[in-house]
């Protein structure tokens, strides 16, 4: 029953339209009994009908389109959108979504009793794209904070649309925080110093909730430093508070299962019922967890109100957010809800269509042309269209089911005529060495995505091979599953590749053959296994190399299932190329030297042979249903690769940093630390056309720190075709007193010019946009000195670079006598692990190995007046050493045995006294030895008499 359904006489404050918001959140809650009030605390939401509130669930997924819910517009991968730096594009991607959503809510019948569906969605996704190997890297934007966050702002302007007063749907930002690994996501901890912290991981959030767009957060899986994001202090103390001026309260939800992980595996929390009271108190709004089962969770919840780890404060503070955004939804005024008349015909609406065309064409990205591109299409070229992604599209774990498929051979062959088509993938057959029967009593075309790992699809009937529940069975025309059944390894018997056992890589059981001679995938060890003669049908490679010949030009389509080898749950283990993909490639471009390599994935692949031996090479990622329009209006002319690529596509031989090592400046990741120089920069991106930079302007040279400047250049089209540039503009600052980045992006514009047109743009930039995060005085600070503004066209080709001063009074040296120093406000580091202060707040650091010393150190302090120091430490081993050493100038000043704590989370105050007084400055480097923490410390100026 919805609230319009009751009769005038009985119609409460909370229905009053004309009553200020707050006021009906307040009445409404007021009326709920506690037992109500708890029950809203799960996903599920349950109905009231004595109140005519219906039920509510939280969370439908709308990364680039409608998923799970059936048919629906299937833009390109979140990393595609990126591609595009197009904000008001991808806003109209949005739009179109939340309009869709719209239509399954109020048209979709909900099942199981559940509430319809939500127009709260979990989207957009503003993790940064630190490690490309990242399982996820398709749900991201970007590797930088300032280009994701100006398009994660727009995404959630159009999934929430224009209306002053009521929301379209309500987006939710995923997943905070510092999170970009798959491999034992729920228990590994993401180390994030405060510099990291504040310039880098917040830095992709803080300004899509600072401008009111985003309506709420889903915090993440990871602990970081050491304490789980479901109960970290940074949901109140950062995302509420760049809230608060936008007069919303973030809704925050939390990940699915999560609130049980504090417990199970995390092993952060004694019970659930203390876990679960300390994530509402962190800041948690609603607990997905358990599924449907809402008793559990609610149940676990009330005990903790019973035991007094709760108390109805907190209830009603989670309550009265989920309200707040139930009225801006419209829940409670269907009559004013600007939205609610949104039929089931905007789904997969010709309008949308045209969209994911644009929106597809915008994300496709030319890396590398020496000429061959575009085709001439009034020549009539033979196409040879080879590879396992030349024919067919797949959906990924948030994809929506696609409306139809346009592929890239399809595209091609709609644009030029008919084309040769080529999968390049081997047939098999698999007879088995007991009974001699073929495997499934049919042929196996054989795809390989890497380390091993291929996919069987049945010559027949094109269905996939699946391991279920014990059985093999081609049962399964797309994989598109939680648990992938359909991947396998053929593994050689004693270096005979043409005996192998089939191993399933979900269960990593073997299949082995039973008395009756059925086949079940049953076998636990090799020797079990059955053996299978390897017979070969036909050869992919050949076939592709022939019909590469006999063509004019062959277009190779490789790269990665989305599902498959790199996915949530599962990171890559490198960048290269499928083996087999790589071999294809080689094998065409043998016989063929006018061979484009069009790469569809979710992430970057080092194409180090690519790039030297190709004449051109495409990016595109899983784009959608127009995704095989769209390469071909790119291949062909008909459209300018307008893409840009959103993150670094490093060489095969470099070595990137450990996938934990989140430190990005010490790790060296991404463009604006990382030494070696990619194969493809961040920003790369080849037009058909020519664009000339000239005429850049600061409207000053010198500015004060809180001042702000004009950048004035002008991009002009000196080719014989429109296109579309990306203007970037990046800053750097020379001799930094801190480890500054080699660049960093500040502003970018998209831009399309004319044939022998031109452009004059201006860029506002405040000075605040050079600013670092000063560890001594824990605030953004921007140092005087001078600056380069460069004008770029990626962060590896710069075109103009323009000197700036910045004035101001220079940064004094740190203050720590008689002042608490925060450990980990460090300048730098050595073997040093970042931990929790307590469960509920602080960090801490300790060695990453007790058995060798940690370092950590901070320049340019101001000893003056210190005789002694306070070291507030933990201890929870009482075997070995257990020590802090205080040097400065390489010589030893104190050193301060660690009494044992008995637990980590248990400090205490350790003092030792300097053998004269301190004076000067001069970098202080504090040692670690042993089983300690140290959460702060402080120089004292008077001698500290141990009691």
């Amino acid at each position: 029953m919805s609230s319009s359904s009751l009769s005038a006489t009985v119609r409460l404050p909370f229905h009053d339209s004309e009553l200020d918001v707050r006021k009906r959140v307040d009445d409404l809650l007021d009326r709920l009994t506690l037992d109500e009030r708890l029950a809203m605390l799960h996903q599920h939401a349950p109905a009231v009908p004595r109140l005519g509130v219906g039920p509510f669930r939280t969370g439908s997924e709308a990364l680039h389109g409608v998923s799970w819910l059936g048919v629906a517009t299937a833009f390109p991968q979140a990393v595609g959108l990126g591609a595009t730096w197009d904000e008001e594009l991808v806003r109209r991607v949005a739009e179109a979504t939340s309009i869709e959503l719209r239509a399954f809510h109020r048209h979709r019948p909900p099942t199981d009793g559940d509430a319809p569906t939500s127009l709260q969605a979990w989207a957009p996704v503003v993790n940064l794209l630190r490690d490309p190997r990242w399982g996820r890297n398709e749900e991201g934007y970007s590797e930088d904070p300032v280009h994701t966050a100006r398009l994660g702002e727009a995404f959630c302007r159009g999934m929430a649309g224009d209306d002053p007063r009521f929301l379209r749907t309500a987006p939710v930002l995923k997943h905070f925080l510092a999170y970009n690994n798959e491999d034992d996501r729920c228990t590994t901890s993401s180390g994030v110093r405060p510099r990291v912290l504040h310039e880098y991981d917040l830095a992709a959030f803080r300004p899509v909730v600072a401008s009111g767009a985003a309506t709420g957060a889903m915090a993440a899986y990871n602990l970081v430093n050491g304490r789980p994001c479901h109960v970290s202090p940074l949901i109140e103390d950062e995302l509420r508070r760049w809230a608060e001026p936008t007069g919303h309260e973030l809704f925050v939800v939390s990940d699915a299962e999560a609130p049980s992980n504090l417990v199970d595996p995390e092993h952060y929390f004694d019970d659930h019922v203390e876990s679960h009271a300390a994530a509402l108190k962190a800041g948690i709004d609603s607990f997905t967890d358990h599924g449907l089962d809402s008793a559990t969770p609610v149940g676990r919840l009330r005990e903790a109100l019973e035991r007094g780890l709760i108390d109805e404060t907190d209830i009603n503070r989670a309550v009265r957010r989920q309200l707040a955004l139930r009225f801006r939804l419209g829940e409670f005024d269907p009559d004013l809800d600007p939205y609610a008349a949104i039929g089931p015909d905007v789904i997969d609406h010709p309008d949308h269509r045209v969209l994911a065309a644009r929106a597809a064409t915008e994300s496709v990205v030319l890396l590398k042309n020496d000429g061959l591109l575009p085709l001439d299409k009034a020549a009539a070229p033979r196409l040879a269209v080879i590879g396992p992604l030349s024919d067919v599209l797949h959906e990924d774990w948030y994809s929506g089911t696609l409306p139809y498929q346009v592929t890239i051979a399809a595209g091609l062959e709609a644009a030029v005529g008919e084309v040769v088509r080529v999968s390049g993938e081997d047939r098999i057959a698999l007879r088995s060495g007991t009974t001699g029967r073929l495997l499934g009593d049919t042929a196996f075309d054989v795809a390989e995505w890497g380390d091993g790992v291929v996919t069987l699809r049945s010559a027949d009937t094109g269905l996939h091979l699946s391991a279920k529940d014990g059985s093999l069975v081609a049962d399964e025309e797309r994989i598109k599953s939680w648990d992938v059944h359909q991947t396998f390894r053929l593994e050689p018997v004693a270096d005979d590749g043409d005996i192998v056992l089939l191993r399933n890589v979900l269960t990593s059981r073997y299949a082995a053959v039973d008395p009756d001679g059925r086949v079940g995938v049953t076998a636990e060890t090799p020797e079990t296994a059955e053996r299978w003669s390897r017979e070969l049908l036909r050869d992919g490679a050949e076939e592709a190399r022939t019909a590469a010949a006999a063509a004019d030009v062959a277009v190779v389509v490789l790269g990665n299932h989305p599902l498959i080898n790199g996915r949530e749950t599962q990171d890559r283990t490198g960048t290269a190329l499928p083996e087999t993909q790589a071999a294809l490639l080689r094998a065409v471009a043998d016989v063929q030297p006018s061979t484009v390599l069009v790469v569809m994935s979710s992430y970057p692949y080092a194409l180090d042979w690519a790039d030297e031996h190709l004449p051109a090479v495409v990016w595109t990622s899983h784009g959608g249903q127009e995704t095989g329009h769209a390469v071909a209006a790119v291949l062909l002319g008909d459209a300018e690769p307008a893409g840009r690529l959103p993150q670094s596509w490093y060489r095969g031989d470099d070595e990137l940093p450990h996938p934990l090592d989140y430190d990005i400046i010490k790790a060296g990741w991404t463009y604006q630390y990382h030494r070696a120089a990619p194969l493809y920069p961040f920003g790369h991106g080849l037009s058909y056309t020519d664009f000339a930079y000239r005429d850049l302007r600061l409207s000053s040279e010198v500015v004060p720190q809180d001042g702000s400047l004009d950048i004035s250049v002008t991009v002009a089209n000196t080719g014989a075709r429109p296109g579309s540039d990306v203007v970037q503009v990046y800053a750097r600052a020379l001799a930094a007193r801190y480890d500054a980045p080699q660049l960093h992006l500040v502003d970018f514009r998209k831009v399309r010019v004319g044939a022998g047109d031109s452009e004059a743009l201006t860029f506002r930039l405040p000075v605040e946009r050079l600013a670092h995060w000063d560890v001594a005085r824990g605030a953004f600070t921007v140092d005087p000195g001078d600056y380069e503004i460069v004008v770029a066209r990626s962060a590896g080709n710069h075109v103009l670079v323009g000197r700036l001063t910045v004035t101001g009074e220079n940064p004094t040296p740190r203050a720590v006598v008689d002042r608490r120093t925060s450990a980990v406000d460090f300048d730098d580091y050595s073997d040093l692990v970042l931990v929790d202060a307590t469960k509920a707040t602080g960090d801490a650091v300790a060695p990453a190995d007790p058995t060798r010393p940690a370092a950590v150190l901070f320049r340019a302090v101001n000893l003056t007046g210190a005789v002694g120091v306070e070291v507030e430490v933990a201890r929870a081993d009482g075997s070995g050493e257990a020590r802090l050493e205080f040097r400065v100038a390489d010589r030893s000043v104190a050193v301060v045995e660690v009494p044992l704590t008995g637990d980590r989370h248990t400090w205490t105050t350790a003092t030792a006294e300097f053998p004269e007084r301190l004076a000067g400055v001069h970098d202080l480097r504090v040692t670690l030895h042993g089983d300690v923490r140290l959460t702060a410390f402080r120089l004292t100026s008077a001698t500290v008499v141990a009691e």
